[in-house]
């Protein structure tokens, strides 16, 4: 593979790749890369935060310990707060950069939001578990899931009163997309997930009373369907294929879709809804590695920061600092805007984002200030974090420049700049670059990613 296709896979696949790695791999096969990506996500490893003392007193808690229980949900939202940061830890230091990138994709697929540690740490290894598995095994075992019954109040639907919350979604968001049913199916699905509930410790309950079991018309199927009946007929969709194969066209080649590309996916990805074979073929297909598809997506704000720490390892001295940028460059992990989760492309990017970014690096890597505005959605925050009123801050953060230089040091300015930049450069950016060549390859890193180019993948 040429060192331009390398780094266009790494990114798309994983958060970037070093320049002396990328040059490692130039005499290997296409086929044998994309193997080694897979075999080293075979097993992956949960994504863990001690709550072992929670869990202890949520086995425990009585539905009448209403103070208990306000102490726990207390803590509990600490502990959502720790497991953010031990994620973008595990995303800037993983070896699996497979399943944890497609986990990142499936999380904001899967939308959901919880306050209950317990719950949520579950929900999030369920997307590992599945990320690379059989999309129908992972449809059924999302729809259990104890953080996406509360988020989508399954657990208020009963026969009674079904409510179609959880089936609207699973059809619009999750499996078929827009108008591509009638409200009466919703109301039909809804019917077929009544009962279904959970154990105070997030275990899946089936509520037999509580369960509609009448004929019922779905798709133009009838039958006494359940739950699972209702997601066997969605897949037997072939809409449901495609758009799975368009969503994930999106996010790993090109936000424009190439319907003959995405029609090519879908064929294989009907067949048996396995999503590793589905990205196998993504990644070995001649036309992921064209030049209309690299250097043409806006990194993520996860995306950018990870890249940056696996450019120049770095570590926070006060972690929740990590929180702030988060929010500020609009992509607060665990958090999503809503049920739809974040749109992504252009909407990553507007005046004060794209100013942060550029400043970022020089903040993280070289003691910069950074200015934070007190104003708007998260004047709290920023009130906290900056008590003095400053109108500048210094993070307090610690490069390892060492390790950057120690695995850089045969590498050239000119193969560090084909590593970090993949975007087509204007004629000026040429011309700033060529005056920088001279510069040592600490300070020559930090103004790469501090051009506008340093945002595309």
């Amino acid at each position: 593979m040429t060192l331009q296709e390398i780094v266009h896979l790494y990114n798309r696949v994983g958060f970037g790749i070093s320049s002396s790695e990328a040059t490692s791999l130039k005499s290997q096969s296409r086929t044998q890369i994309v193997s080694q990506l897979f075999e080293a996500s075979r097993n992956f490893e949960p994504l863990s935060i001690d709550i072992s003392e929670l869990t202890t007193i949520l086995k425990g808690l009585k539905m009448k310990d209403r103070k208990k229980a306000r102490a726990l949900f207390k803590e509990s939202a600490k502990k959502i707060h720790e497991m953010n940061i031990a994620w973008l830890y595990k995303l800037g230091n993983t070896e699996q950069l497979l399943v944890e990138k497609m986990t990142l994709f499936w999380a904001n697929h899967f939308v959901c939001r919880d306050e209950n540690i317990v719950h949520f740490q579950q929900y999030q290894n369920i997307l590992r578990t599945h990320a690379l598995g059989n999309f129908k095994d992972f449809v059924v075992a999302i729809s259990k899931e104890a953080s996406m019954m509360k988020y989508l109040n399954t657990r208020q639907n009963k026969k009674q009163k079904p409510n179609e919350n959880f089936a609207r979604e699973l059809m619009e968001l999750f499996t078929l997309g827009r108008d591509q049913y009638s409200e009466k199916d919703i109301k039909e699905a809804a019917r077929a997930f009544t009962g279904w509930n959970h154990s105070i410790m997030g275990d899946f309950r089936f509520r037999r009373r509580q369960h509609d079991y009448g004929e019922k018309t779905f798709l133009g199927k009838t039958g006494n369907f359940d739950g699972d009946a209702i997601i066997e007929i969605i897949l037997q969709q072939k809409q449901c294929a495609q758009f799975i194969c368009e969503k994930v066209y999106r996010y790993f080649v090109n936000d424009q879709l190439d319907d003959s590309r995405v029609s090519e996916m879908t064929e294989l990805f009907y067949k048996d809804y396995d999503i590793g074979n589905l990205m196998r073929f993504v990644l070995t297909s001649d036309w992921f590695y064209d030049a209309k598809n690299i250097g043409t997506k806006i990194k993520s704000p996860v995306e950018f920061l990870i890249g940056v720490h696996r450019v120049v390892p770095m570590r926070f001295e006060k972690e929740r600092e990590l929180v702030y940028l988060q929010k500020l460059l609009g992509q607060h992990l665990l958090f999503p805007p809503n049920v739809a989760g974040w749109k992504g492309g252009r909407n990553w990017i507007n005046p004060n984002t794209m100013m942060l970014r550029l400043r970022l690096p020089s903040v993280l890597l070289a003691n910069g200030e950074i200015e934070l505005d007190e104003k708007g959605e998260f004047e709290d925050d920023f009130q906290r974090f900056n008590n003095k009123r400053n109108r500048q801050r210094k993070l307090k953060v610690v490069p390892d420049w060492e390790a950057f230089l120690s695995r850089e040091k045969n590498t050239s300015t000119k193969q560090l700049q084909q590593t970090l930049l993949t975007s087509a450069l204007n004629r000026g950016t040429k011309e700033y670059l060529e005056k920088l060549a001279d510069q040592d390859l600490k300070e020559f890193c930090i103004q790469l990613m501090s051009l506008p180019e340093y945002q595309l993948c």
